[in-house]
């Protein structure tokens, strides 16, 4: 229907793309679209090093079913839940509502994501190149540089790719955690799908449809890329 010269779904009056323009014309869709952008890019960036220290500490350092259930319970936690705890903890320490505070909200259940992908990723690389590297005089640290972080590239980036389509997409958390004046792209789509569905917001759930598709199937190839290795 994002194709349709059609108004209206309930006839077809040919393909056109003109309801692509407007949505690109629409300023408010710009504005969100851009909020998203920097919160997704940002707490990508969080949630892939984080994500990463943590399943490297949990799978080589720290043995604990506990510590494993803590890692993962963001990622299965009902959003709605999630969402109110943080807004809860916000509101405890006095934390100002924007940007700053959907992106550490998106890190949040990104890290478990992205620990998750790369602890998959450490089951399949063998721990020996590790020990000898440290037999070799290796510190921790450039043995984790050297050694470790290359052999966990492909899960890094999947779970950054993943990590990346979900903050875009994200609704729930966002709109709890979200300042007045600065509205993520799917709360402008809540916004206006309020009014009833125009097909601005049909080539809008297109667009999204479409970068959600590439970034988790990039994210399952690099998985399955990183099994095979």
């Amino acid at each position: 229907m994002s194709f349709n010269a059609a108004d209206t779904p309930y006839r077809w009056d040919g393909f056109d793309t003109a309801w692509y323009g407007r949505l690109f014309a629409n300023e408010a869709v710009r504005e969100g679209l851009v909020n998203t952008l920097i919160v997704a890019a940002g707490a990508t960036v969080l949630s892939t090093v984080l994500g990463t220290l943590l399943a490297v500490g949990l799978a080589r350092y720290t043995r604990s079913k506990l510590l494993d259930a803590i890692a993962v319970a963001p990622a299965v936690l009902p959003d709605i839940v999630l969402a109110i705890g943080l807004l809860a903890f916000y509101t405890a320490v006095r934390f100002t509502l924007g940007l700053h505070s959907i992106l550490l909200a998106h890190a949040v259940f990104g890290t478990a994501f992205v620990a998750a992908v790369v602890r998959t990723r450490l089951a399949h690389v063998d721990g020996s190149l590790e020990e000898a590297s440290r037999d070799l005089g290796a510190t921790p640290v450039q043995t984790f540089v050297r050694i470790t972080l290359p052999s966990l590239a492909p899960g890094i980036v999947a779970g950054a790719l993943l990590a990346f389509s979900l903050s875009m997409d994200e609704f729930v958390i966002a709109f709890f955690t979200a300042g007045p004046a600065d509205p993520t792209l799917p709360i402008v789509i809540y916004s206006m799908v309020r009014f009833g569905v125009t097909p601005e917001i049909n080539a809008l759930a297109t667009l999204l449809l479409a970068v959600s598709f590439t970034f988790v199937i990039m994210a399952q190839r690099l998985s399955r890329l990183t099994e095979s290795l």
